[in-house]
């Protein structure tokens, strides 16, 4: 993915101007969850005295308030409250569903005042899917293996109470069993093959996929009759919420 036109995008911008708008006034510590490319962090410079920002592999951003660190969220190697701030966009949805509380559960550790999340908000994870051409697998769109309300996002920081909230953008994207159903069958032609993630399977890089046959041709319409029925019945929400959560004493 090219992120400098992804960053300069309209819906991208507006998702990081929430962000920053949500920030506390307070502390001067902050840990950067999944920094990729350092914009959020040099962002997040602006506003604290130190930035750690944190991914797989070791990010390459160069600051003098930024230190750059190779972690895994799931075994942060960080003192307890050790963060006025953990800051965590775009990551809990990438997140292997058994690991999810562990690492929550590690972002609420290493923080001694405020934890601000962002997630899409009630993705409907069927649609966009992906097949592997490797292993045959069915993946979620974008590597989002979990979805998220307001609801399930706070219940993971017990200890915790969400001070602000806020969506941006709007939604109306969803489809249904049997329209998922049959675009399994056709091979999820129109699924999200230029994602960077990997197939959750078998590790293989997503490849376009092959050539459709007459009966996933027709398997493909259906289940796009079956999304346009659905359509009128569907309610537009946020595509992001945004969570700021304040850390309780005792």
């Amino acid at each position: 993915m090219d992120l400098t036109n992804y960053r300069n995008s309209a819906p991208e911008q507006a998702r990081i101007n929430d962000l920053m708008r949500l920030l506390p006034s307070d502390g001067k510590s902050v840990l950067d969850i999944g920094a990729r490319d350092g914009y959020l962090s040099k962002l997040l410079a602006e506003r604290f005295d130190r930035v750690t920002a944190l991914d797989l592999e070791l990010p390459n951003i160069d600051h003098p308030r930024i230190t750059c660190v190779k972690g895994d969220i799931t075994a942060l190697q960080f003192p307890d409250a050790g963060f006025d701030l953990v800051f965590c966009a775009e990551v809990l949805e990438h997140i292997p569903p058994p690991l999810l509380a562990t690492a929550c559960g590690e972002l609420a550790r290493v923080c001694a005042k405020y934890v601000l999340v962002g997630v899409p908000y009630r993705q409907d994870i069927r649609l966009g899917r992906t097949t592997c051409v490797s292993c045959g697998g069915t993946n979620p769109p974008w590597g989002h293996v979990n979805s998220f309300d307001e609801h399930r996002l706070a219940a993971l920081f017990p200890g915790y109470v969400a001070t602000a909230q806020s969506f941006v953008g709007t939604s109306a994207e969803a489809t249904n069993a049997v329209s998922s159903w049959l675009m399994n069958v056709a091979g999820n032609p129109y699924g999200t093959y230029v994602q960077e993630e990997p197939c959750i399977h078998c590790n293989a890089a997503l490849q376009g996929p092959p050539e459709r046959r007459l009966w996933q041709k027709i398997a493909t319409r259906l289940a796009f009759i079956g999304m346009r029925i659905q359509k009128p019945f569907i309610k537009p929400h946020g595509n992001w919420i945004h969570l700021l959560l304040t850390r309780q004493p005792g």
